[in-house]
């Protein structure tokens, strides 16, 4: 029974808080011009993504080339043990 009033307890206090940090939120204006804010997080991972150098891709026919090397690596493995 103690468990279950620390619970309710616990969970109040977190509800008091969440309304008390909104309340403080809303009155120093965190809320005003959150368009501006997410344009400005857009448009920095996007000048991030066109300044940062390419890496070379690979082609289709070198993945073929790296599963080949493994299969003949396992078909080694395999021979090497009988």
């Amino acid at each position: 029974m103690e468990l279950t009033w620390l619970a309710i307890i616990a969970s109040l206090c977190m509800g008091i808080g969440a309304v008390l940090l909104f309340v403080f939120a809303v009155k120093k204006n965190y809320f005003r011009n959150l368009e501006d804010t997410k344009y400005q997080v857009f448009w920095s991972d996007v000048e991030e993504l066109v300044d940062s150098p390419k890496e070379p891709t690979r082609g289709r026919g070198e993945e073929d080339e790296d599963e080949q090397n493994e299969e003949e690596e396992d078909e080694d493995c395999g021979e090497a043990r009988d």
